[in-house]
């Protein structure tokens, strides 16, 4: 008996994990205030990137004190930025639970050959934080875009920790609670969770980095891109939208657009709640069909916005020509784009499940899911 396709489809197909959907009221016509053509250290241009910077820091509740940055080269660039003008100072501690901490891990040890301790796991688990030494500089991801794994809260840092911690939290922030008061640098991108456009980064720093910054100089030349300090000082134009390249003035129209619809369902509030439906409609699932398992081991761990699936039944063959064959279906259907498993990571499926994504589209795309799945088997 032949298979039947679902009637119903996702209205939006775009599941992808980078870049994101947009918000569900994108237009372009909501772009047409942008400041083309003008320089962006014009007032115009200051204007929108301040505001840019102020309504993140509103959304996001990070406190008054701490210095919010637009950075070139999108969160690898705030990365690498806080990694070569921060580090060095003290031993550091590398975390890694997928492809882009040990992407940080390598560029510590390898580039930097700074003394520093490495901790990693496996795909689907996390490094347990009791067993790091936070009076070293430790850096690691919140929440593993690859590996579908989060930090579930900040308690394991303590409020008297020596050294200074590096988060990128690309895929956390405006999806998940971060405690600011237990992070000194923070990092993210405006194409993961509010469905911003490419290659602009955002970094936020703790009194404790500006502290280090002022007082630490490193060993080894820093780009003019990385460069946050001039004379020992910080130099705080670039924390009021003075940024150290040219930003893409259309970009930062798109990325005021998507705050200003982040208010608009909640704010942060809002947002880890649509993200909280959402993956729970994809851990149901998972519930409920034996074939199918969260790639994340302990439910605590899982990630809201990058799920990771993995397939369990033993008739499969091949695991990586099958997951890659049923996201390819759901793909060809117009149902699904962009889902397979990041390259690095075990074979499986990646659906994001950021506050941009509908949860009545995920709720159409699980048939779907079981049809492919279906249709697979039966054709090996």
């Amino acid at each position: 008996m032949a298979i039947q396709a679902p009637a119903a489809r996702p209205a939006n197909p775009r599941f992808s994990s980078g870049p994101c959907a947009k918000p569900p009221v994108f237009s372009l016509d909501k772009l047409s205030d942008a400041a083309l053509g003008r320089s962006h250290r014009a007032a115009v241009g200051k204007d929108k990137l301040k505001t840019a910077i102020e309504t993140t820091r509103e959304i996001l509740g990070v406190p008054a004190d701490y210095k919010i940055g637009i950075v070139p080269a999108s969160d690898t660039g705030a990365m690498e930025m806080a990694m070569w003008s921060l580090l060095g100072a003290r031993k550091a501690t590398m975390v890694a639970w997928e492809s882009f901490g040990a992407g940080w891990v390598t560029d510590v040890v390898k580039q930097l050959k700074i003394d520093a301790d490495v901790k990693t796991t496996d795909y689907g688990e996390i490094v347990d934080l009791a067993t790091v030494d936070f009076d070293t500089d430790v850096v690691f991801t919140w929440n593993g875009t690859t590996s579908g794994v989060r930090v579930p809260n900040g308690d394991a840092i303590p409020a008297t920790r020596e050294g200074l911690t590096i988060c990128d939290a690309t895929s956390a922030a405006f999806a998940m609670d971060l405690p600011w008061d237990k992070l000194d640098v923070t990092t993210f991108s405006w194409q993961k969770v509010l469905g911003g456009e490419a290659a602009h980064g955002m970094i936020i720093l703790s009194p404790r980095a500006v502290e280090r910054l002022e007082s630490y100089t490193p060993s080894w030349p820093l780009p003019k891109i990385f460069r946050m300090t001039k004379g020992g000082k910080l130099i705080e134009g670039i924390f009021r939208g003075e940024t150290i390249n040219t930003p893409s003035m259309l970009a930062v129209e798109d990325y005021l657009q998507a705050l200003e619809w982040a208010k608009s369902v909640g704010g942060l509030t809002g947002l880890i709640a649509r993200a909280d439906a959402n993956a729970k409609v994809i851990w149901d699932f998972c519930e409920a069909h034996d074939w199918i398992a969260n790639l994340a081991i302990d439910p605590a761990t899982a990630s809201t916005t990058s799920v990771c699936l993995k397939f369990t039944d033993a008739r499969i063959k091949d695991g990586a020509a099958f997951a890659k064959s049923v996201a390819k279906r759901l793909g060809d259907e117009n149902v699904a784009l962009d889902i397979g498993a990041y390259r690095d990571a075990p074979a499986g499926l990646r659906i994001w499940c950021g506050g941009t994504v509908e949860t009545a589209d995920l709720e159409a795309l699980m048939p779907w899911l079981e049809y492919a799945f279906e249709a697979e088997i039966a054709a090996q």
